[in-house]
């Protein structure tokens, strides 16, 4: 697997950062709740993103050597009004801001504290690029508004990334939210239909006992999530549902749905 250069995340977090910011000012009631997280209001939304942001930020600009509490993160409480989308967007702003400069001015191989035991600032740059990717797409889905499309190598990337969070938390939490995801015996396929030449963007994922694994590449499996790129990652994330129109589901739909109410910790 090979990781996209840490300037890309970066510019991906920036981009995601000006997308939020344009579903939060273009309207939407900062009061709706989000249909893929139904304990949120968009506002809670964007507050869990900006103290997500500053959070990382504060761990990478101060080479953390340990978690950092919420509350020794300057800026990370928001704004003391609710329903104030000025000052929810200037705050947003100014979160992408810290995460952005400090990840740029740190590069990927300077030392921060993670809970994945990856303690560098190149950790942060990828799991804070998904994490708003994936929340952008909650907070349109809010709003009313169609998931916008992710670039290729990100979508990708972003499969990879869930997959290896996944086997995370079967290793480190036996006993954990995903102790049920196993199937031994049994697999998944995720088949993107408009990647780009040159880009791998078919999975084979196995469900051992052991933990899951995966690779890359055109295989043969039990069920077949099939459709464009963004559409699988975002089914796959459980932001979409598996009957969103261009996508197929091919085979044994019961394991794919299996899979989806089992990931559920993400």
């Amino acid at each position: 697997m090979t990781l996209l250069a840490h300037d890309r995340y970066c510019d991906e977090i920036a981009l995601q950062v000006g997308r939020l910011r344009e579903v939060l000012t273009s309207g939407a009631d900062p009061a709706a709740t989000v249909p893929t997280c139904p304990d949120w209001t968009l506002e809670d939304l964007v507050r869990h993103v900006g103290r997500a942001l500053r959070w990382s930020g504060t761990i990478v600009g101060t080479r953390a050597e340990e978690e950092v509490p919420e509350d020794r993160v300057p800026g990370s409480a928001g704004p003391g009004t609710r329903g104030d989308v000025a000052a929810l967007d200037a705050w947003l702003a100014e979160s992408g801001r810290v995460v952005v400069d400090a990840l740029r001015e740190a590069g990927p191989d300077a030392r921060a504290w993670s809970w994945a035991g990856i303690h560098t600032a190149g950790f942060w740059a990828r799991r804070m690029t998904h994490e708003i990717v994936v929340h952008g797409a909650d907070a349109a889905l809010a709003a009313g508004r169609p998931v916008e499309a992710v670039a290729p190598e990100v979508a990708a990337d972003a499969v990879d990334e869930w997959l290896e969070i996944v086997r995370f938390v079967q290793r480190a939490l036996p006993d954990g939210p995903a102790k049920e995801l196993r199937a031994p015996g049994r697999s998944i396929r995720l088949h993107a239909t408009d990647a780009p030449a040159g880009l791998d963007a078919e999975w084979l994922i196995e469900l051992p006992e052991e933990g899951v694994t995966w690779r890359r590449g055109p295989a043969e499996a039990d069920v077949t999530l099939r459709g464009p790129l963004t559409e699988v990652l975002f089914v796959f994330y459980r932001r979409l549902p598996p009957d969103t129109p261009g996508v197929d589901v091919l085979g044994d739909r019961k394991l794919l749905e299996f899979w989806l109410e089992q990931a559920t910790f993400g």
